[in-house]
C-alpha cells in the first residue's frame, strides 16, 4: 500500500518547525511528504534578517541542517509555490504546473507586508521589508542614493529603518499613530525611544499620514502628507505591518476570518479537518499571532495531532500565547511584556523614570497589588525575563513592587531568582523548553551554554532565554564547588 501523502505549503521559520517535529516524532516515515516552498532557499532566520545588512550571510542565516531533506526523505520543492488546492479531488497545483494528491495538507504561508493603497507606491524603489530578496534589492536600490524612508513605525519599521541607517542613507522613519510602536509601549516608553532614535541620527515623523508619492525636487520621491507637509527620499520602504497569506484559503473556500487569516481550532485544523493551518497565516481565537514562538507553538500542535490522530484527546493543543517581546532596535533596549496598557479592570500602575540615563519602566499589577499583570521596559531591559517569568507563572510579588524596576533594590534579587521558579516553568519559548529540562542536562555534563543549546534547543531562537540559561549553569557551577569544598 502507498504512503498517504503530507503536502506542506511554505518553508518559512515556522513551516521548518513543523518538520523538525515531523522527523522528531518519527512521522516523516509513515508520510511521504513534499514542501512548496514559493523562495530560492529553504527556511532562514527572518528574526535576524537585519544582520543581512552587517555582512551575515544567506547561508548563516539558514536554519535548515546539511542535508536535513535528503537524510529524512523529505521532498522539497525550491521556487515552486503553490498556485491553487482543489479540496474536492484533493490536489494541489504548483506555480510550475505540477499537480500533487494529498492526504493532508500544512498551510505555512505566513503572512506578507501591507502597503498602503497609496498613488504612487509602485514606482521604482518603493520597496518591501519581508525577505532576503527585498534585502538584496534595498541594498541595490541604496548604492545610488542618500535619503531613506521607511513608512511604519512598529517593530518591522524600526528595523527596516536600522538596515537603512546601516548601508549609509539618511534615515526617516514615517508612522500615522502618534508614537512609535504604538502596540507595545505607551506614550512615556514611545517619548523615550523616539528621543533615543533620533539621537542615533534617525529622523522621525509621528502622526503624518501619507496620502502620495509623487516626484521629488532634490531627491527622487516626494512623501505627500494629509496636513500638507511632505518629505524627499531617495528609497521609500513600505514596513506598516503585515497581513496573513491566506489567498489560497480563500479560493479553496476555507473559513477566514472577517480580516483575513485561515480559522483553526485547538489542532490547528481549517474547516477541513484534513488541511492545517499554522503560523502567520492562521486565526485561532479570533486573533493572528505574529511572532515567531506562537507559529512554533501551532507547529507543534498540528504535528501532535497527526500523531494521534486515532485519538485526538492524546494530542497535545494550541491554547493560545504569550505575546511578550524583548528586543534591541538600534542598539536600544525596548520591551513590552503581558498587559502593557493597563487594560484590565482594577490595574494599577507604577512608574519608573530617568530622563538623563534615558529610561524608562512601568509595571502593571492587579487591583490588590499581588499578581504582576504586565509591564514596558525602555532603555534598560534587564529585568525582562525574570519579570516574565512572574507573569507567567503568577508568582506573588513582593510587598513592594516597585523594587523591582527601582535602581536600588534591595532583598529583591530571591523574588527573582530563576532557581526559585517551578520546574515546568517555560524558560524557552520559542522552542519550548522548560527548566527542568534544562536543569537535566546541565545535571548531565551539558555544562555551558553552547553545550545546552545543543541539547535542548533552549536559546536557538530569538536567543532571549540565554541570560536566564546561563543563571541556571553558574547556580550549578557554585552548587559544584560548595559540595567539592564541604567533600
Amino acid at each position: 500500500m502507498a504512503q498517504p501523502r503530507l503536502v506542506v505549503i511554505g518553508n518559512g521559520m515556522v513551516g521548518q518547525k513543523f518538520l523538525e517535529q515531523l522527523v522528531t516524532e518519527g512521522l516523516h516515515r509513515l508520510y511521504q511528504v513534499t514542501v512548496l516552498c514559493a523562495e530560492p532557499r529553504p527556511a532562514y532566520d527572518r528574526v535576524h534578517l537585519t544582520e543581512f545588512f552587517s555582512g551575515r550571510s544567506s547561508e548563516a542565516l539558514s536554519l535548515v541542517p546539511e542535508g536535513f531533506f535528503g537524510r529524512h526523505g523529505i521532498e522539497l520543492r525550491l521556487s515552486e509555490g503553490a498556485a491553487r488546492i482543489d479540496r474536492q479531488s484533493r490536489t494541489v497545483l504548483t506555480e510550475k504546473g505540477a499537480t500533487l494528491g494529498y492526504d493532508k495538507l500544512v498551510l505555512a504561508t505566513g503572512s506578507y507586508p501591507f502597503v498602503p493603497p497609496l498613488p504612487g507606491r509602485e514606482r521604482p524603489g518603493c520597496l518591501v521589508y519581508r525577505t532576503i530578496e527585498d534585502m538584496q534589492a534595498i541594498m541595490e536600490a541604496g548604492r545610488d542614493a542618500e535619503v531613506g524612508v521607511v513608512i511604519g513605525g512598529g517593530l518591522l519599521g524600526l528595523e527596516a529603518a536600522k538596515a537603512l541607517r546601516d548601508i549609509g542613507l539618511q534615515t526617516h522613519v514615517v508612522e500615522c499613530a502618534p508614537r512609535l510602536m504604538a502596540v507595545q509601549v505607551d506614550d512615556s516608553g514611545g517619548a523615550l525611544l523616539r528621543r533615543k532614535i533620533e539621537q542615533l541620527g534617525v529622523s522621525v515623523h509621528t502622526g503624518k499620514s501619507t496620502t502620495e508619492i509623487t516626484d521629488g525636487e532634490f531627491y527622487r520621491h516626494a512623501l505627500n502628507f494629509a496636513c500638507g507637509a511632505h518629505l524627499e527620499a531617495d528609497v521609500v520602504v513600505f514596513s506598516a505591518g503585515i497581513r496573513p497569506q491566506d489567498g489560497l484559503a480563500r479560493e479553496a473556500d476555507l473559513a477566514v476570518g472577517e480580516r483575513g487569516g485561515i480559522v483553526i481550532d485547538d489542532h490547528c485544523r481549517t474547516s477541513d479537518p484534513d488541511i492545517y493551518a499554522i503560523g502567520e497565516c492562521a486565526l485561532w481565537g479570533g486573533r493572528i499571532y505574529g511572532l515567531v514562538a506562537p507559529g512554533y507553538a501551532m507547529a507543534r500542535a498540528a504535528a501532535s495531532h497527526l500523531q494521534h490522530l486515532h485519538d485526538a484527546r492524546a494530542a497535545v493543543p494550541f491554547t493560545g500565547a504569550d505575546m511578550s517581546t524583548k528586543l534591541k532596535l538600534m542598539g536600544v533596549d525596548v520591551a513590552s511584556f503581558g498587559d502593557a496598557h493597563a487594560s484590565t479592570p482594577g490595574a494599577c500602575c507604577y512608574r519608573y523614570e530617568d530622563e538623563r540615563k534615558q529610561i524608562y519602566k512601568k509595571l502593571v499589577v492587579s487591583e490588590d497589588g499581588r499578581r504582576l499583570l504586565g509591564g514596558v521596559l525602555v532603555g534598560d531591559a534587564r529585568e525582562y525575563h525574570r519579570l516574565l517569568q512572574m507573569l507567567l507563572n503568577d508568582m506573588t510579588l513582593p510587598e513592594a513592587p516597585e523594587q523591582l524596576i527601582l535602581p536600588v533594590a534591595e532583598g529583591a534579587a530571591a523574588q527573582l531568582d530563576v532557581n526559585a521558579l517551578p520546574g515546568d516553568a517555560t524558560l524557552c519559548h520559542c522552542q519550548n523548553v522548560s527548566k527542568g529540562s534544562i536543569c537535566q542536562a546541565i545535571a548531565q555534563g551539558h555544562g555551558d551554554l553552547a553545550a545546552i543549546k545543543a541539547c535542548t534547543g533552549a536559546a536557538t531562537g530569538c536567543g532571549s532565554c540565554a541570560s536566564l540559561v546561563r543563571t541556571l549553569l553558574d547556580s550549578s557551577a557554585d552548587m559544584r564547588q560548595s559540595a567539592e569544598k564541604v567533600a
